[in-house]
């Protein structure tokens, strides 16, 4: 089964989006090939708590009865001609898998629904097909090509679409706010209940769901348990469902089909440019601006690669999008060639605009200068290696300075102290010195030796005294020896550096100098 979530639009506006949302769902099995005898009945089967069980049927299996779940020795002697294989849920989930990532042609929010299903979000994408019932029947044509026998339906919420994809008519489309009497008809175990409690349910003479709603609440949930009144809550869209999607859900998606496929390199980058050109149209319109940008290759072969670019600050300029993603396009196999492309734009946030001069243009900022080189260097790099230093509230050097986006608007009002100067390039790790000479212990070195070469100094000062961080842990673990004395010296070549000693003086104890950091 696979399936599809979207809100339904409110008042014909495309960005109304109620809490209810429409769901999509595809259930697979077994098909005989048209102008053969039909094949023998056929399941999979594995153990389950030393019990050997069905674990999928084919449709001439469940017309003689046989159901997942069931016993094999009970399902041998109501079917003796019944055929089995050993069920291998590893490579099913691998199956499933590859298909959700199929389905991202359809929709960039998809979730799988084990064993045999998934979900998709198509909120903001039907109008892509030209409506939900254009949708559907392509959902249905693709899958068909492919030799996967589905069972569609759509649905306000995702267990409505679970319970009509699996017991109600096949390709069924519930109204918007009508999934109450879409499910009126159905079997209690279209809540998706568990094969006990749906028996229960049905030897107590309810055998459609519309029952089930009439009855009050709470001799029901003391009845039947909390979880089947969730179950009705969920269908009828009285409360969420939580689903695990492949990719964060997002209605600011474009696609671009074509007539015949593309392969070449031009092409590929001329299809990026349209793609962003037509999804930065809407956000322009809606007043919006995107950080993450990710577009989708479908091939002719049901795989879909994808390329993305990131942005420092908001933006909708496709050109400039275009740029950043064409040297990673380079890496793309076409494969037999790509039938489909799709981009979606991620981390969407009001984009203001900017007041610009009555002569015309617009007064750039900094960051406008700056933008386009960073996202080109994170772009190229990777972002965990462009960032910019930012203070913490903490007196101990490496503990003070935290990785921040290049661009990020400024946290708290804590600032370095002006007062106590820090060295421009911090040592991830303090570099031990040695032959240092000092003449008093409070006094400032006179010489050290640093990667081979020693150093004579001709300026010092100091010491600042910094010691461990008492108040962040147990006060007994507070050791003289977390004691560092910092002095600020130049030698005699101009060079600057910070070094400090550490612990306390000690007669009987050798000094240890390190050097920290260096200045310009």
């Amino acid at each position: 089964m696979s399936a599809t979530a979207k809100p339904a639009d409110k008042g014909g506006s495309p960005t109304a989006l109620p809490p209810s949302t429409r769901a999509h769902a595809a259930r697979r099995a077994t098909s005989p090939v048209s102008g053969e005898a039909s094949p023998p009945p056929f399941a999979l089967v594995a153990a389950e708590r030393g019990t050997r069980r069905l674990t999928a049927v084919s449709l001439e299996a469940a017309r003689l009865g046989l159901y997942r779940g069931q016993k094999a020795t009970d399902a041998f002697a109501l079917v003796p001609e019944l055929a089995t294989a050993e069920a291998e849920p590893e490579a099913d989930a691998q199956a499933l898998l590859a298909l959700v990532d199929w389905c991202v042609r359809f929709s960039p929010a998809v979730a799988a629904d084990p064993p045999d299903g998934l979900y998709l979000d198509i909120t903001g994408v039907d109008h892509l097909w030209g409506g939900e019932a254009e949708l559907v029947s392509d959902i249905r044509a693709r899958l068909s090509a492919a030799g996967i026998f589905a069972r569609l339906a759509l649905a306000d919420t995702p267990a409505a679409a679970w319970g009509l994809a699996r017991y109600g008519r096949d390709g069924a489309i519930a109204a918007p706010g009508a999934q109450g009497e879409a499910l009126a008809d159905l079997p209690p175990a279209a809540l998706k209940l568990d094969f006990e409690t749906a028996a229960q349910i049905e030897r107590l003479g309810f055998r459609r769901l519309s029952q089930l709603f009439a009855l009050p609440r709470g001799p029901f949930a003391k009845r039947f348990g909390q979880t089947t009144l969730m179950r009705i809550d969920q269908a009828l869209g009285r409360t969420g469902e939580a689903l695990a999607f492949r990719r964060p859900p997002t209605p600011w998606i474009a696609r671009l089909a074509f007539a015949e496929p593309i392969s070449t390199p031009e092409d590929l980058a001329r299809v990026a440019f349209d793609a962003a050109a037509r999804l930065c149209a809407r956000l322009e319109e809606a007043g919006k601006g995107a950080r993450r940008f990710e577009l989708f290759f479908h091939r002719l072969d049901g795989k879909s690669p994808s390329v993305a670019a990131g942005l420092a600050l908001p933006g909708r300029d496709a050109d400039r999008i275009a740029r950043l993603l064409a040297p990673k396009i380079e890496t793309v196999d076409p494969g037999f060639g790509i039938e489909v492309v799709t981009i979606a734009a991620y981390e969407v946030e009001t984009l203001s605009g900017r007041q610009v001069k009555l002569e015309g243009a617009a007064q750039p900022s900094v960051e406008d200068g700056l933008s386009p080189l960073i996202d080109r260097l994170v772009n190229r790099l990777g972002e965990d290696r462009v960032w910019r230093a930012a203070p913490v509230e903490s007196h101990v050097p490496e503990l003070s300075i935290t990785r921040a986006a290049p661009l990020a608007p400024a946290g708290a009002a804590w600032t370095w102290d002006p007062e106590a100067p820090r060295p421009v390039r911090l040592f991830r790790r303090p570099e031990p010195l040695e032959a240092v000479i000092a003449l008093t212990p409070d006094d400032p070195p006179n010489q050290f030796r640093w990667r081979g070469r020693l150093h004579r100094v001709r300026r010092a000062e100091g010491p600042e005294r910094i010691g461990e961080e008492w108040w962040k842990r147990a006060i007994e673990d507070v050791s003289v020896g977390h004691v560092r004395d910092y002095y600020r010296v130049e030698d005699a070549e101009g060079a600057r550096f910070w070094v400090f000693r550490a612990g306390l003086y000690d007669a009987g104890e050798p000094a240890k100098w390190w050097l920290h950091g260096v200045f310009g």
